[in-house]
């Protein structure tokens, strides 16, 4: 009797962990629907500084295809997804559009594009495009991967699947895991300043930036990237 219980107490935590494994890095990703023209794009030619006007005389969210992340990050830094979009920020929600780079804090050094358009956010960073919103392709949440490449199998890549809402909360803006989960990110302006609260306890200080600088355009590896039957294996 104490043997099965000791094997169910084994056997249940283990299938669990193989399922949510299977989940993270081997289930099915969703379509790539970003505007093949926006990944194709030089997104570090712009003015950051220069901001479009939100005045509801383009597209509105709703009308503009989800972003998400191809594979398991881009080749360089994309065109912004929400160009064509002047919907007006709803009620509640704080202006944190722009170019930003770490200056103070946890992560100095990293550098993101923040984009808004009515409900919709769209935050592009380190090689990944997390989009939250109404749009016409897709769900409200973000559903593509965190960018980390752990190992390899092969030619393929195999990165972890991430899922969050971005709802603004007083002035911050809350990343609930899987859209209904506990907050782990938080994004609020302090004076000038975007402020980053991120899901590995650090609070990071970001400054304006009106230009991409030059060595973040094509984005660095990340992950371990353990090699399994590569073809240096064989």
């Amino acid at each position: 009797m104490i043997k099965k219980i000791l094997a169910t107490l084994v056997v249940i935590p283990l299938c669990l962990f193989l399922f949510l494994f299977w989940l993270g890095y081997f289930s099915s990703r969703p379509p790539l629907t970003t505007d093949p023209a926006t990944l194709a794009g030089d997104g570090s030619t712009l003015d950051y500084c220069d901001l479009p006007e939100l005045d509801g005389s383009g597209k509105l969210a709703a009308d503009i295809p989800k972003g998400n992340t191809p594979g398991c990050g881009y080749s360089h830094f994309p065109l912004p997804v929400l160009a064509q979009c002047t919907e007006p920020l709803p009620e509640g929600a704080e202006d944190i559009r722009g170019l930003w780079l770490g200056v103070k804090g946890g992560h100095v050094g990293h550098v993101e594009r923040v984009e808004q358009c009515g409900s919709r956010v769209v935050v592009t960073t380190s090689g990944v495009i997390h989009d939250y919103g109404p749009n016409s392709t897709a769900g409200f949440n973000t559903d593509d991967t965190d960018g980390s490449v752990p190992f390899t199998i092969g030619n393929n890549e195999y990165c972890m699947r991430s899922s969050a809402s971005m709802i603004w909360n007083n002035g911050v803006l809350d990343f609930h895991v899987f859209g209904w989960g506990p907050v782990i990110v938080k994004r609020y302006m302090e004076g000038d300043q975007l402020v980053w609260e991120y899901a590995d306890g650090s609070t990071t200080h970001m400054g304006r930036l009106c230009r991409l600088p030059e060595e973040y355009k094509v984005p660095s590896p990340r992950g371990k990237r353990m090699a399994f039957f590569s073809s240096e294996d064989s």
